[in-house]
């Protein structure tokens, strides 16, 4: 039987940014990696020399995010695009057509719509972002809530959606690691910058990052996947490209960051401390499921 994990995040350069890797890994590996992308990245910052003709900027970060799917090799995409909120308290996410806006207005909706996916693809192992969005975006939340929401739904007999209940078994946290952001708070007071307003608009606190960091549970050895994850960064170039560690040279970052890590969230660890490995740990591949998580 195939592996299969679904990836749900929100904005065209999530899954390169920080999954790459990890990504080009298990693809690498024969399994199936399926992306829901919550929304259209409208509200990114986007420099007019990287319009290229673009009628908008969705159909721009879209179309980026095609071609690093194209070098990532997912199985399928699947392109909710709510209009991205950009970040909290912007008036982007007052709007109420925005991602931040319809979940928090009607968030059975946006959970359907993962419980769907869920059903559908029947991943055994499912990757969001942690409570916290990564950076406190408002998308970042919105998704991680309903896909965590819709984890546990997808299972559930009484749950109707047309389809019949397939129960994942495991749920991960996406996270970074404390001492790393240490490092990042670090190096930005030694050049004089303030770790709580970072960005090109200055809208990140990394000092934020580090107080909701999650327990970390699962490493993935990434270190020979770098230049997948670097390729695929590259095909967002209205975003950075990436940006950030990349500025270290490749095999600084493999020595700094050989693994990935993640918060299993179900089955839940009995201790908070690294458990394992690879994700497919103590996974029944040749044996879906359908009781209740």
């Amino acid at each position: 039987m195939t592996k299969r994990i679904l990836i749900a995040l929100a904005h065209p350069d999530d899954e390169s940014f920080g999954l790459g890797a990890l990504i080009a890994r298990y693809v690498n590996e024969g399994a199936e990696i399926y992306y829901i992308c919550a929304t259209d990245g409208a509200a990114g910052t986007v420099s007019p020399e990287h319009m290229n003709g673009h009628t908008s900027i969705a159909a721009l970060r879209e179309a980026e995010l095609d071609a690093a799917s194209a070098i990532l090799g997912f199985k399928h995409v699947y392109k909710f695009n709510y209009p991205d909120s950009g970040m909290m308290g912007s008036e982007t996410s007052q709007q109420p057509d925005s991602f931040w806006s319809v979940y928090n207005a009607r968030p059975d909706e946006v959970i359907r719509r993962v419980v769907e996916v869920i059903r559908e693809v029947r991943p055994q192992v499912v990757v969001t972002f942690n409570k916290y969005g990564a950076y406190g975006h408002p998308d970042h939340i919105a998704i991680q809530r309903a896909t965590t929401e819709a984890f546990t739904l997808a299972g559930d007999a009484s749950y109707d959606t047309g389809q019949p209940p397939y129960a994942p078994q495991k749920l991960y946290y996406n996270n970074i690691p404390k001492n790393s952001i240490r490092t990042s708070i670090w190096l930005l007071r030694m050049r004089g910058q303030d770790p709580r307003r970072i960005g090109r608009n200055k809208d990140i606190d990394v000092v934020a990052i580090l107080e909701n960091t999650e327990p970390t549970h699962t490493r993935v050895d990434i270190r020979d996947w770098y230049d997948i994850w670097d390729q695929a960064s590259a095909c967002h170039p209205s975003q950075g490209g990436g940006g950030g560690f990349r500025v270290f040279p490749k095999w600084t970052r493999r020595f700094l960051a050989p693994y990935q890590g993640f918060t299993r969230v179900y089955p839940q660890p009995q201790y908070d401390k690294v458990d394992e490995y690879d994700m497919f740990d103590n996974v029944r591949v040749d044996e879906p499921l359908t009781q209740k998580v």
